[in-house]
């Protein structure tokens, strides 16, 4: 169980600061994709921040922060969550296995630390 949660906690810091640095930098598709649900382009750096954060705290989990990793799975699965709800609100539906996909991860990552 132990192997499961660092692997698939490690995909889980990996996408997201991937994210966080396609938003930071303002990526093309982020753009598009902004453009596509409405969202203002200032928006972009409170939410890759937020990313960021989720991943330094799934980091910390990992190395011994128990309580960190489980807040910062936990939060990562609330944002995403949201993520899929503004993409529903706007019906765009032809890219929702980016945000649904980071929310398995985070639901993934929250149950394996809660297992763990």
């Amino acid at each position: 169980m132990f192997v499961a949660y660092v692997v698939v906690t490690l995909v889980t810091i990996a996408v997201n600061v991937w994210a966080a640095v396609a938003d930071f930098s303002r990526a093309g598709f982020v753009l598009a994709n902004s453009a596509e649900l409405g969202i203002s382009r200032s928006w972009l750096p409170p939410l890759a921040t937020l990313k960021a954060a989720g991943a330094a705290g799934l980091l910390l989990g990992l190395l011994g922060v128990r309580f960190i990793g489980v807040a910062a799975a936990a939060g990562l699965a609330l944002f995403f969550a949201g993520a899929v709800a503004a993409h529903v609100r706007a019906r765009v539906f032809h890219n929702m296995a980016f945000p649904g996909g980071f929310l398995l991860l985070a639901v993934a990552s929250l149950a394996l630390a809660l297992a763990r």
